[in-house]
């Protein structure tokens, strides 16, 4: 926001200095003023949107200190059902 502000005085100076009016330089000033306000104002609500977008992204995520049990296939015992094994469901070539 400085830099704009700077800007917004600078222009001016620097129009009049290399001949333009006093007049012509205050609505350069002018110009540069609404331009900055309305990027300004674009820049907030685009901040204010990513804000929003984050804070439901946040609500989406389980707690930190919890997490989410995720059920497994298989047998009641436990057991996993494919742990151990070799991939093939039958008999192996070496028995």
């Amino acid at each position: 926001m400085r830099w704009a502000v700077f800007s917004c005085l600078l222009v001016p100076v620097v129009l009049v200095i290399y001949g333009t009016s006093f007049g012509g330089a205050a609505v350069a000033t002018l110009g540069l003023a609404a331009v900055t306000a309305v990027c300004r104002a674009m820049l907030r609500c685009s901040e204010k949107a990513e804000r929003a977008a984050a804070m439901v992204l946040a609500a989406d995520r389980p707690a930190p200190g919890r997490r989410r049990r995720r059920s497994r296939g298989g047998s009641a015992s436990g057991g996993g059902g494919h742990r151990g094994r070799s991939g093939t469901g039958g008999i192996s070539p070496q028995d």
